[in-house]
């Protein structure tokens, strides 16, 4: 059994869940309940609340950094080797999660360039929170329908309804 595989689908797996849930728990339960405020007990409340989260995002986009880079070079490339629609699934997955990362830290922030973008969060975070999902709908996918290559090196990728 390899157990530093488990450990890395554990913590990227988990990783997803925290920051996912965190942002989804900001944008429609925090902030609302924080518009209720007054604007001085509202940004009292905001600093103090992306004080904390802002570790959080940082230390999950090292997380993810770490065990999808081992995850996908260690565990499943090889897996899948010469399977080109894999290759290129993954490919979109990462470009989608490297926009999610920019977001994120832009959101959590201190630079005066990304301003707007914090004062706006409910749309960025809204934004976060779709791209997100079709990470995970990519995840989801290919875990479950790309079969890994066989031996002979054929794509074996298709669900097929056909016995082996």
């Amino acid at each position: 059994m390899d157990w530093i595989a488990i450990i890395s689908r554990w913590t990227h797996v988990g990783t997803a869940i925290v920051l996912v849930g965190g942002t989804c728990f900001l944008r429609f339960v925090l902030a609302p309940a924080a518009a209720q405020l007054s604007e001085s007990e509202h940004e009292k409340l905001k600093g103090l609340v992306m004080a904390t989260w802002k570790r959080f995002v940082h230390i999950g986009i090292a997380l993810f950094l770490v065990s999808g880079l081992y995850n996908f070079i260690v565990v499943q490339l090889p897996a899948h080797k010469g399977d080109k629609f894999y290759r290129h699934l993954m490919e979109v997955k990462v470009l989608i999660s490297l926009v999610i990362f920019f977001l994120a830290s832009a959101l959590v922030g201190r630079s005066k360039s990304f301003e707007s973008m914090r004062r706006n969060s409910k749309l960025w975070q809204s934004v976060l929170i779709v791209l997100a999902a079709i990470v995970v709908g990519i995840s989801g996918f290919a875990k479950v329908a790309l079969k890994p290559t066989s031996s002979s090196g054929t794509s074996a990728s298709a669900i097929s309804d056909e016995p082996k």
